[in-house]
């Protein structure tokens, strides 16, 4: 037999890998009794799940619906706005990813978006009240209309994302509904897992975005709130690992990164990142709380609001008793590795190709002869 081209060579080993090449596929059999195949994933996969995402249109939803939707499950978007979930489009491979119109008060809506699913994820939340829906309305009213959709159609999985510091006797609105959700839904559908990320920062966040805005300027507490940031990403990652482990029923997870900051600290990473020092304004809670309720009245694009001056004097509290990333097997980033990534576009043409902060003062500290006193 003649001898192949040495050109041909790497074209034969390719193709030859790829006859070789098994894709395991395996059938699991959920809580229900439902069997789903599940494949090595693959943005082309035909995977057995089909999961309900609502509130996908926000920070965090992209990113379990990027990778559900690219391990060849079938995700369903439930939206309010058509331009809001344009994005999702081109997470999955096509007819991965199906958009459903929804409202939060219209229960027809809610139980068509689950009817077909196995797993239902319900990442909805605001972080101010507006004229149309009050914190209540989203955290406790909402969430009890789709975890009673979920129980009707007796769905496999439902996960809950709530927050840090949910608490209902919270002297925060925002904690206490998140609290009084939690209640409800594990009232109603006692196989929930409930997910307490802490503050989150990445592309879209409202932490170091925030921080970086000019328009970022008045505080109640001299950014001295203390707190665990997450990133996104982590997030997102813990969220699908938990689709694939029916342990996670039940269970709640608190989901924090490995470094405690200060907001004023996590200010300064910022400062010395895009070159520039943000002013702060430190005014008394009695006189920036009832300013920021009015002004969120008032204006109609998102601003502070009452709500978060409160949280500013709320500290991150653990809870012990939850599980945690190592329970999933996963260990979380620290935020400093990432300011440079998601800051950049603050920085001035001067500096915008200047490397990272730390790294430039480690070539700055190369300049330098340094002398040890036990030489």
């Amino acid at each position: 037999m003649a001898s192949l081209p040495a050109a041909s060579r790497p074209t034969l080993k390719l193709v030859q890998g790829a006859l070789q090449r098994r894709f395991v596929s395996d059938v699991a059999i959920t809580r229900t009794g439902k069997p789903i195949i599940r494949v090595q994933g693959g943005r082309s996969s035909l995977g057995g799940h089909t999961a309900t995402v609502f509130g996908a249109t926000g920070q965090l939803g992209r990113y379990i619906v990027n990778r559900l939707a690219r391990a060849g499950c079938q995700v369903v978007v439930p939206y309010r706005e058509e331009m809001a979930k344009r994005h999702l489009k081109v997470t999955g491979d096509l007819g991965r990813v199906v958009f459903i119109e929804y409202d939060l008060r219209n229960t027809q809506s809610i139980e068509e978006s689950v009817r077909h699913s196995d797993v239902v994820y319900n990442l909805v939340g605001r972080n101010y009240p507006t004229k149309n829906f009050s914190l209540s309305d989203v955290h406790v009213e909402g969430a009890a209309r789709i975890a009673e959709a979920v129980a009707k159609y007796d769905v496999d999985r439902f996960i809950h994302v709530s927050s840090y510091n949910a608490d209902p006797s919270s002297t925060s609105e925002f904690f206490a509904t998140k609290g009084l959700g939690e209640q409800v839904v594990r009232n109603i559908f006692p196989e929930t897992t409930i997910v307490r990320p802490a503050p989150m920062f990445g592309f879209e966040d409202n932490l170091l975005l925030k921080l970086a805005s000019v328009t970022n300027l008045f505080t109640a507490n001299n950014m001295r709130e203390r707190y665990w940031p997450v990133h996104v990403i982590d997030v997102g990652e813990a969220l699908e690992l938990m689709l694939y482990d029916d342990s996670t029923a039940s269970q709640t997870y608190e989901l924090y990164g490995p470094k405690n900051y200060s907001t004023a600290e996590i200010a300064e990473l910022v400062d010395r990142e895009i070159f520039k020092k943000r002013r702060h304004i430190n005014v008394p809670k009695a006189i920036l709380k009832p300013l920021a309720a009015v002004l969120n009245r008032v204006l109609w694009w998102p601003t502070m609001s009452a709500d978060e001056v409160e949280r500013e004097f709320l500290d991150q509290k653990i809870d012990e008793l939850a599980k945690t990333f190592k329970d999933l097997g996963m260990e979380p980033q620290d935020i400093s590795n990432f300011t440079y990534h998601y800051l950049q576009g603050f920085r001035s043409s001067v500096f915008y190709d200047l490397p990272p902060a730390s790294e430039k003062e480690r070539r700055e500290e190369r300049k330098y002869l340094h002398v040890l006193d036990d030489q």
